[in-house]
């Protein structure tokens, strides 16, 4: 959440930030309330002075048993007017809040002004396009022939985009998720969580996807709890309401978790095969830190994900997210687009972004600073380390053979117990 204090004090910067998430029409309408506010606010507390200190002279009338009947019938008016100001100041504070929770954070200075991902930035790419010298397949036609995916049946069980995993198919996808989790605890050091897959209200609201992504998300509205749609939401509400000391500062945790993502607005994109799921695998990275480390923290995060896909020896490139296509919460984002050559396109298999203060003033997590005691927002940052099924896309496609079956990679045998994928009995 953006502050009210600092959006006061420099309107205009705040303008172009949030014109330039295309959010700032209401920008006019925040600051008209929050003048109206401040204004009933210090006349209100005006009264109450007033009212305190005359209650005063009253008492010592009664006392001295003079008449106070005048005063008596000032003060009731004065109290009358108190309550309208009160609930004038109820009434606008609440259209205050109604707009500062639907407010974006802004971009950082760094990220490009632009409308889509048509100005989005190429950062850099990793290793080459693998060539082929024999005709080959896309990843659905791979797994189906190999019988180690099967859509038709996850759509008998749930509906569509919920895949379901075969043979070594399954063992491939659970070693996937193995071998990043133990890359990330043991190369890159941070803690594994297991987190809880359902999330209240709270937990939603502090890292950004409530309001306004609540359309696409599961919901349980017996106990009113979210199928979480990234192990984002769990991991960094932990420290929700904590205060921290700057000695533990960074803190990094890695989880693996189910997501779970209605995407209603997706309808009409690609979603063949993998590309688009409403139930997938993901491995999360999650850091806490200084506002002083925050961008550097940022860069070390894109490089741990990065990691993951160099040690299998995956072709991708990686682009910086212009203005108009970063999420509501992120400042700065890093989309990592892995290749796959038998669909011939990338597919975004990890977004690593930072979110400055902004889902620690949601979600209320602060630090305790050591030198001068004071107490301030933490700063966070998450990326993907990675989401498991464009990897599998681009995995099968970039490692198939001109006989149909898939070399698994030195790398990740200890994980699969098997050297190459063939057709499944």
């Amino acid at each position: 959440m953006l502050d009210i204090k600092q959006i006061r004090q420099d309107p205009k910067r705040f303008k172009v930030g949030l014109d330039a998430k295309n959010s700032g029409d209401e920008l006019d309408t925040l600051l008209n309330l929050d003048q109206r506010r401040r204004e009933a606010v210090t006349r209100s507390d005006e009264l109450k002075a007033l009212r305190n200190r005359v209650s005063g002279e009253i008492a010592q009338l009664k006392k001295n048993k003079q008449p106070a009947d005048d005063k008596i019938q000032e003060m009731k008016q004065v109290g009358i007017q108190i309550k309208s100001l009160d609930e004038e100041i109820r009434q606008v504070e609440g259209q205050l809040d109604a707009i500062m929770i639907t407010l974006p954070n802004l971009p950082h200075e760094t990220v490009k002004i632009g409308e889509s991902e048509e100005d989005n930035v190429f950062v850099k790419e990793w290793g080459n396009k693998p060539v082929f010298d024999y005709p080959i397949k896309d990843h659905l036609d791979l797994a189906e022939a190999l019988g180690i995916l099967d859509f038709h049946r996850g759509a008998k069980i749930s509906g569509t985009g919920f895949p379901l995993y075969k043979g070594a198919g399954a063992k491939l996808e659970r070693a996937f998720i193995n071998f990043m989790l133990d890359f990330h605890v043991e190369k890159h050091g941070y803690q594994e969580i297991f987190p809880p897959f359902l999330a209240n209200r709270k937990s939603t609201f502090g890292t950004g996807q409530l309001p306004k992504l609540e359309d696409d998300m599961y919901l349980d509205n017996t106990d009113d709890l979210f199928l979480i749609p990234t192990a984002e939401v769990p991991v960094t509400n932990i420290h929700r309401d904590e205060i921290l000391a700057e000695s533990q500062l960074p803190i990094k945790y890695t989880a693996y978790s189910a997501c779970f993502r209605r995407e209603a607005g997706s309808y009409g994109k690609d979603t063949r095969g993998l590309s688009r799921v409403h139930q997938f695998n993901k491995v999360e990275m999650v850091r806490f830190t200084t506002p002083e480390t925050s961008c550097e923290e940022h860069e070390a995060l894109l490089k741990d994900a990065e990691e993951i896909l160099q040690a299998l020896n995956l072709h991708y490139r990686v682009v910086s997210l212009c203005s108009g296509d970063l999420s509501f919460a992120a400042a700065k984002c890093y989309d990592i687009e892995i290749w796959a050559p038998g669909s011939g396109k990338y597919f975004e298999v990890s977004s690593v972004s930072n979110f400055t203060d902004f889902q620690a003033r949601r979600a209320n997590i602060r630090y305790r600073r050591t030198a001068d005691n004071k107490v301030s927002y933490v700063h966070t940052s998450n990326g993907s380390g990675v989401a498991t099924p464009r990897l599998m896309i681009a995995f099968l496609e970039t490692y198939q053979t001109d006989e149909g079956t898939i070399i698994i990679p030195e790398i990740l045998q200890p994980y699969t117990g098997f050297n190459i994928i063939k057709t499944q009995p």
